[in-house]
């Protein structure tokens, strides 16, 4: 009798990812992208197959590998991924995930990207990353290329076919900006850019952190005569040869095994100059922007991952004589891995609304702060989420064979990729700096909307007049609002999730969030909500 399976919960296959996820459905069409909804279905049927799980998990077994040279000692400076990356890139792209924003603009087409990139990301997250960028390359080469680089690489960025091999007629682009002596500091960059006279450049240098270095483009940040500059450096030269692209070696990451990141050094390597010299920030910002709400939209995707694996085995798990989800503690736990994550989901589809085209004014100076201010929170909250669902899941979670030991080392990547916790903190108190002559003011906006919920919940309201308090302050006395960053931060992070839910979810969902988060009496742990939660309603919701 030992050798009989059974009280094992079956691999969470063939659930449609998207109609399951209520609160991402709720929000595709509230944030109008309802045009979406038969595309986001087929591919939450997709990801959700065995073969795409398989895929997933294959990805990031069979790691990528360095290839410096060929047999003959010629450079090859390639990286050679398993065939299930491909595959699992390849549909991403044939989805949209990456540039359908910018392909098709109309109303809500950044919330379809986003439910897709979500989707796609939920099950295999490290393929996001050349997705995510190329995605945030496309303003940055639309609005500051010269004519003739933007005419010859948009049609290549904007394709949804995915060609491993470099060269081909679609494109994903990386970037590379940090070095081994800055980090965050890009100002801090030694790469130089010698100029030729033609909008071109020689790059000589070494970057620190150069990510999917297979890519066919980067946008690279260098010192040119003029100061810090943005290049478009591309892998294939106008006539098939090869730049000067020498991959030093690959990084041994915690996670985000699938997705190759590297050292790179330029050697009289070419660049068109885009933008202008000495303005590379201003020229590169949009992109970075653009990372950050993916690393928003990256987070949010792990944790539903997180919550609807662990909410599958209590389900399916019995334990001391029930079911693990009919046991009072363990229902409280679920409920609250439920509810982070729906409040992340409302989050990230709001701002990925403000992204739009047509956007308004008051959208666009409030998706200035409130990107910063989700990226900052949502992304900390991912590895303790995602800790407290590999837990309801036992020594199972633990081990390899499960996904969420795969997801929780891959949550940390959000926090720190384009500006760990400190460098978005202090973006979020120049963002609350007063506005420009003439234009909407980030914090107004920002305050404009969490006061949409007002009077809907007292707590919300006590809340929102501490963070009023805390925002006075800081302007007051900038020299030290350093110091309490971190709390301001986090209070007008959970005051927009509040304002959210209020307004949107159903009662169950924004009461209890307004109760666990904004309490005097909140805890600081899952597994921690009051006694008189409605937890059959929002088990059932998620």
């Amino acid at each position: 009798m030992t050798h009989t399976v059974f009280n094992q919960v079956a691999p969470r296959e063939n659930v449609d990812e998207f109609t399951s996820n209520v609160a991402l459905v709720e929000a595709v069409t509230r944030h109008d992208a309802g045009w979406a909804l038969d595309d986001l279905r087929r591919v939450g049927r997709y990801v959700a197959t065995p073969q795409f799980q398989h895929d997933a998990e294959r990805a990031n077994r069979v790691e990528p590998e360095l290839h410096t040279h060929d047999r003959y000692g010629n450079r090859l400076d390639e990286v050679e991924y398993d065939s299930s990356y491909h595959r699992v890139i390849s549909a991403a792209v044939a989805e949209g995930a990456h540039t359908s924003a910018w392909a098709a603009p109309r109303p809500g087409a950044n919330v379809a990207r986003a439910a897709t990139f979500m989707l796609f990301a939920q099950v295999e997250p490290g393929h996001a990353c050349p997705v995510s960028m190329t995605h945030a390359a496309v303003p940055v080469i639309q609005s500051s290329a010269p004519p003739g680089l933007a005419a010859e690489w948009m049609p290549r960025l904007l394709s949804r076919s995915y060609d491993p091999a470099l060269g081909s007629t679609s494109a994903l682009f990386g970037m590379a900006m940090t070095e081994k002596q800055g980090g965050s500091d890009v100002r801090a960059n030694t790469t130089v850019a010698t100029r030729l006279g033609d909008g071109t450049y020689l790059l000589t240098g070494h970057k620190w952190f150069c990510s999917a270095p297979m890519s066919d483009g980067f946008l690279v940040l260098a010192q040119a005569p003029g100061g810090l500059s943005c290049f478009l450096v591309a892998r294939v030269l106008a006539d098939g040869s090869r730049n000067a692209f020498r991959i030093q070696r690959l990084k041994d990451k915690l996670g985000n095994r699938s997705n190759a990141s590297s050292e790179v050094e330029f050697d009289q390597t070419l660049g068109t100059l885009v933008g202008e010299e000495g303005r590379g920030v201003k020229t590169i910002i949009e992109m970075v922007s653009r990372t950050r709400l993916d690393c928003i939209l990256g987070t949010t995707a792990g944790m539903r991952q997180a919550a609807a694996e662990a909410l599958w085995h209590v389900r399916h798990r019995s334990a001391f004589g029930s079911l693990l989800v009919d046991q009072p503690a363990m229902t409280n736990v679920v409920t609250d891995l439920a509810l982070e994550s729906e409040a992340a989901t409302a989050t990230a589809l709001r701002l990925a609304r403000a992204h739009d085209d047509d956007a308004s004014d008051a959208d666009r100076a409030f998706r200035r702060l409130a990107t910063a201010v989700s990226k900052y929170y949502i992304c900390k909250l991912g590895p303790g989420h995602a800790a407290e669902a590999l837990e309801c899941l036992g020594g199972n979670g633990y081990t390899e064979a499960f996904p969420l030991a795969r997801r929780y080392r891959e949550q940390p990547v959000m926090a720190v990729w384009e500006g760990s916790g400190n460098v978005i903190a202090l973006d979020v108190l120049r963002a609350l700096g007063a506005g420009e002559a003439g234009r909407f003011d980030a914090y107004e906006a920002f305050d404009d909307e969490l006061a949409l919920a007002a009077g809907t919940s007292r707590l919300f309201d006590e809340h929102l007049e501490a963070t009023r308090r805390l925002v006075r302050e800081a302007r007051l006395d900038p020299a030290s609002a350093a110091v309490s960053a971190r709390r301001l931060v986090g209070s007008l992070a959970v005051a927009l999730q509040a304002s959210l839910l209020l307004r949107h979810a159903p009662a169950a969902i924004g009461d209890t969030f307004a109760q666990s988060r904004l309490a005097p009496t909140r805890g600081r742990l899952y597994g921690e909500l009051p006694a008189a939660t409605p937890f059959a309603d929002i088990i059932a919701r998620a």
